[in-house]
């Protein structure tokens, strides 16, 4: 699946891709991105395009705040940047998109106020699964997120609509080894859970404190490795016929079983 970046790549000693240009789609996404401090470099607006709903003007007004250079353009050049999604007009060349470390993902709890939370994604492969889940973790207070780097999605402009901005919100971190960030994690006092058909009843799962939680690969779920290391399996009664979730909605339901403990009313 294209991402929608044009490769002119050099790795720095991260291995973390720089000199990509990525495109930022869509109206909210891109007003996002605009004030967001994150560097943009050009932004693409559709020849006579209608502006209902004044987003067009608030985009260009962030855009002439940063000094950007405004490339009006046809319908055409903006469905060939953004793969033929719906762009809605408007599409906004990014640096590459930039990703968190562990440390980050704790300093981005302090600065929340709170004990650490983070979501925990093992393999997932649909760009759509990535950016929902991140625009729910956004929605609940989550502290960061952290993704493998191999044999999964990372983010991608995909994920970036999909999220509806969140993505320039929430933290995400990319690992080599999620077995070896688990335990760092919990050498750092952390508890973690994981998803299974049989564990605990999501609904007595208690998330104060500092915690992390697994969500696993979309047809496979958490891999066997990752298993032996969680503090405590969680699974989510069915009684339809059909005995999964989608991987975004399974993330959902367990975040907001977070978010209800660590927030009681």
């Amino acid at each position: 699946m294209k991402t929608n970046h044009q490769h002119n790549e050099q790795q720095n000693k991260d291995g973390q891709d720089d000199h990509i240009e990525e495109f930022v789609i869509g109206r909210h996404p891109v007003v996002a991105a605009l004030k967001s401090e994150n560097p943009v470099n050009k932004l693409f607006i559709q020849s006579g395009i209608k502006d209902d709903d004044n987003i067009i003007s608030e985009i260009m007004k962030l855009a002439h705040k940063k000094r950007l250079v405004i490339s009006k353009v046809p319908k055409q050049k903006l469905d060939k940047l953004s793969d033929n999604q719906n762009h809605q007009g408007v599409v906004l060349s990014i640096a590459a998109f930039k990703y968190a470390s562990i440390d980050d993902l704790f300093d981005n709890a302090k600065k929340q106020g709170t004990e650490p939370f983070f979501v925990i994604l093992d393999n997932i492969e649909d760009p759509h699964n990535l950016g929902s889940i991140i625009r729910t973790a956004d929605a609940a207070g989550v502290s960061g997120i952290i993704i493998p780097k191999h044999r999964a999605v990372g983010l991608t402009a995909t994920v970036s609509k999909t999220s509806a901005g969140a993505i320039e919100r929430v933290p995400v971190a990319r690992v080599t080894n999620l077995s070896n960030a688990i335990k760092e994690l919990k050498e750092r006092g952390m508890w973690v859970f994981g998803t299974d058909v049989s564990g605990t009843d999501y609904r007595r799962w208690d998330a104060k404190g500092s915690v992390a939680v697994i969500i696993g690969n979309e047809g496979k779920g958490i891999s066997a490795l990752l298993k032996k290391q969680v503090d405590e399996m969680l699974t989510i009664p069915m009684i339809g016929d059909i005995q999964s979730l989608n991987a975004s909605v399974a993330a959902s339901i367990l975040i907001y079983q977070g978010f209800n403990s660590r927030h009681p009313l």
